[in-house]
């Protein structure tokens, strides 16, 4: 008999439990790569985590003869809710064994959760913001997950949603290409050359941590602002960018991070990170006592550089601003000792990006798929 636990978060033994169940499932998928225990903590934490300062979310484990086989998130986001006028629970954290029982135990248990509270749409995997990652996997098992903000599971978990009645909402696509081939037409860079030399827009660099606080509120305005038509997006608070940008810099290159200013405003942003997965998988996503040491030593040496977020306000498009981002993604590849340039995460819906990764000889790797479905 299949049961199910609502977590206490604020016991750290139950967190943890919460926290461990992938570790046993995945213990000999060598793609997998493990969170950091430090970022899932936090999430769970209601106290700290600005998400709960205006929504919600419980967390539940399914167990069969006394051992923990499944478990999931049930989110509901207020804010997301209010903006687009919608009525929908998130569903996130999903690991089962492949045992579809547990999967329909869990879910069970999720749609009491939305129905209890009016809700009358299920959507996910969507977690508390950007960095969480969107989707499971349907594409692309045979790689290695890029660091934690690509989810990662078997082949089996999107049958199992499929079969208790979710369909697709959207794909996100990520690619990769090779510094070789990683290369814009001279137009783009000419186009970029003139749009700094008239001063209207300019590049911001940074090359300390300290200087990129300085500039997170403008940072997070210019997010709000830029993705406000995609499908994911709702109106972060400022404590939610504090808490996000707080968190990159753990990973955090200041060197790869890019702005474009107008004025002294942000109006667009290229946000690129080395990927440090296999320091993280060596110590089980454990920053102590070695884990930090390992993962800066590999911030160094490692040849993959991976592009999070890439936005330019709308009101720039076609002023020079995608030029200007587009050649600072290329300097960000060729300036550093990367061999191997990712972008992922990328919607269905960004038609224009996508067109332009195809240009750039961009090799589609992962596809991730957020699935739908009315209760």
């Amino acid at each position: 008999m299949i049961t199910i636990e609502k977590i206490d978060t604020a016991s750290k033994a139950q967190v943890r439990r919460f926290i461990r169940l992938p570790f046993r499932l995945y213990r000999r998928d060598r793609h997998w790569v493990p969170p950091l225990w430090v970022d899932m903590e936090a999430q769970l934490n209601r106290r700290t985590h600005p998400f709960f300062e205006h929504s919600d979310a419980d967390f539940f484990i399914a167990v069969r003869n006394g051992e923990d086989v499944g478990r999931i998130a049930a989110i509901e986001n207020r804010r997301f809710n209010q903006f687009h006028g919608s009525r929908k629970a998130q569903f996130f954290f999903f690991e089962s064994e492949d045992d579809q029982a547990v999967a329909d135990t869990l879910f069970g248990r999720l749609f009491e959760w939305a129905h209890g509270r009016g809700l009358d749409t299920i959507i996910g995997p969507k977690g508390f913001g950007p960095l969480d990652g969107y989707g499971l996997l349907v594409e692309g098992f045979e790689q290695r997950q890029m660091m934690t903000m690509m989810n990662y599971n078997p082949p089996s978990y999107p049958r199992m949603v499929e079969r208790l009645g979710f369909g697709k909402e959207v794909d996100f696509l990520s690619c990769y290409a090779t510094r070789e081939r990683f290369r814009f037409p001279e137009r783009i860079h000419k186009i970029a050359q003139r749009v700094e030399q008239r001063g209207v827009l300019r590049v911001q660099r940074f090359t300390s941590k300290s200087e990129l606080r300085a500039w997170a509120g403008r940072i997070g305005h210019a997010y709000n602002s830029a993705f406000v038509n995609n499908w994911e997006y709702y109106p972060l608070t400022d404590r939610e960018i504090a808490f996000i940008l707080k968190t990159l810099e753990t990973i955090a290159d200041p060197r790869l991070i890019k702005v474009i200013v107008h004025d002294q405003d942000v109006v667009g942003f290229l946000f690129a990170f080395p990927d440090i997965a296999p320091a993280i998988q060596r110590h089980g996503g454990r920053l102590l006592p070695f884990g930090l040491i390992d993962m800066l030593i590999e911030l160094r040496r490692t040849r993959w550089v991976a592009v999070n977020s890439a936005g330019i306000l709308p009101e720039f498009h076609g002023r020079g601003g995608n030029a200007l981002l587009y050649a600072e993604l290329e300097k960000t590849l060729h300036s550093y000792n990367f061999q191997y340039g990712a972008l992922y995460q990328v919607a269905e819906t960004a038609v224009q990006m996508r067109r332009d990764l195809e240009n750039l000889g961009g090799i589609a790797y992962k596809n991730h798929r957020v699935f739908v479905r009315k209760i």
